[in-house]
């Protein structure tokens, strides 16, 4: 672009680029964790608790050897940005790329023939997962905001 056109974008302060991947991560860990249940509910209760507990402890895993490592990134990438950058820049255009990957995988996984019990732990897994990590993003935006 050329002209005028080319400094329109959206902008916001740094720190609401954190919060705003916060907020992301939890909606997208409780809707996972909407189909799982959902999809919970067509089995007997007793069987209900070794699937939840599968994913609790799935999730556990994940938070803490995949995506606390994701989320320092992340925020480390957002501490170098300039006070005020544009809205779309809580997340790198690599991940972008990967989020796209992720949902065609999970697409693709609700629409394969693997039996929805299983399926909910990995929903589970990965949804909690996401939860947990978002406090790091909520904890570190409440300091920023503190400090002004």
């Amino acid at each position: 672009m050329t002209g005028k056109g080319k400094n329109i974008r959206p902008a916001i302060r740094r720190e609401y680029l954190i919060l705003i991947s916060g907020l992301l991560w939890v909606l997208i860990g409780l809707l996972l964790n909407h189909y799982a249940f959902n999809w919970l509910t067509e089995y007997e209760f007793k069987r209900i608790y070794l699937y939840i507990i599968a994913g609790v402890i799935l999730a556990l895993v994940i938070h803490h050897f995949g995506f606390l490592k994701v989320v320092d990134k992340n925020l480390g990438r957002i501490s170098n940005l300039k006070p005020v950058s544009c809205a779309f820049a809580f997340m790198s255009w690599k991940s972008y790329l990967l989020v796209l990957v992720m949902m065609s995988m999970g697409i693709a996984l609700r629409r394969s023939a693997l039996p929805r019990n299983i399926l909910s732990v990995v929903y589970i897994g990965i949804g909690l997962a996401l939860i947990l990590s978002s406090i790091r993003y909520l904890r570190v935006f409440y300091r920023e905001i503190r400090k002004k």
